[in-house]
C-alpha cells in the first residue's frame, strides 16, 4: 500500500473543472488525484475536499461578488493558482476528512487506540480469529500494508512523531489470501513453540480459532 501524507502532498486540481463545479451550486468533493466527483459517490474514492458555493443574495445596491477560490475551500486549505491548475495544501482539515472518508475505509488509525477492526467482515473474522493466538491488529495491519495494493490517507510528521491514518484496501480478496497466510503461519508456530498454547491444553476458543485457519 501507498501513503497519501497529507502533510506532504499537494493535489492538482483543473481551475476550469472546479470553477464549473462550483458554479453548480451543488454538493462536489475532490479525490485525492484532484478529479472533480458528484453524487453518487464511488466507494473507492478518496476525498479530500467536499463543498458546494452558495451565491450571497444580489439586487441592484448589493451586485454579485466575483468569488475567490480560497473563500469556497475556506481557511483550513492553502490554496494557490498557477494558470490552469490549482495547488491544494489540504493538512488542516485533517478531522473533517476523517469523518469524510471513514465510511469508505478499511480500517481506522486515528486514534489513540490504533486500529481495533477490519470494515471487510471477511477480513475481520480472520482478525478476530487470530486474536487468539495473541495476534496484534497492529501486526496485521503491517502486512497487508506491505503486501497488498492500496492507499493509506495519513497525516505524519517525525518530530515530534506524530501518526493517523485511514487505510483503503484496493482488492479484499487479495488482502483476505495474504492475512490469511500470514495467520495461518502464525497460529502454527504458536502451537509449535509457545508454551501457553500446547495442542493438547488449548482452551474451546483456540481450538476453534486453529480450526478456522485450517491448522488443527
Amino acid at each position: 500500500m501507498k501513503k497519501f501524507n497529507l502533510f506532504n502532498e499537494i493535489i492538482i486540481a483543473q481551475k476550469s473543472e472546479l470553477i464549473n463545479a462550483i458554479n453548480t451550486t451543488k454538493e462536489f468533493r475532490v479525490t485525492i488525484n484532484g478529479e472533480i466527483r458528484y453524487e453518487p459517490y464511488l466507494s473507492s474514492d478518496i476525498f479530500i475536499f467536499r463543498g458546494k458555493h452558495t451565491p450571497a443574495p444580489v439586487n441592484a445596491m448589493t451586485p454579485q461578488k466575483t468569488f475567490a477560490l480560497s473563500d469556497v475551500f475556506g481557511k483550513n486549505y492553502q490554496i494557490v493558482e498557477d494558470g490552469e491548475r490549482v495547488l491544494i495544501k489540504a493538512f488542516s482539515n485533517w478531522q473533517e476528512l476523517i469523518g469524510l472518508n471513514i465510511p469508505n475505509a478499511s480500517y481506522d488509525d486515528t486514534t489513540a487506540d490504533g486500529v481495533a477492526e477490519f470494515s471487510n467482515k471477511k477480513l475481520e473474522d480472520i482478525g478476530w480469529y487470530a486474536t487468539d493466538f495473541n495476534a496484534d491488529y497492529r501486526d496485521l495491519v503491517d502486512v497487508l500494508e506491505s503486501k497488498c495494493k492500496g492507499t493509506v490517507l495519513c497525516i505524519e510528521q517525525e518530530e515530534p512523531y506524530q501518526f493517523s491514518g485511514l487505510g483503503f484496501i484496493e482488492d479484499n480478496e487479495e488482502a483476505k489470501k495474504v492475512l490469511f497466510e500470514y495467520c495461518q503461519n502464525h497460529v502454527k508456530d504458536k502451537i509449535a513453540n509457545d508454551e501457553d498454547f500446547i495442542e493438547e491444553f488449548l482452551e474451546d476458543d483456540e481450538i476453534k480459532a486453529a480450526k478456522f485457519f485450517d491448522v488443527l
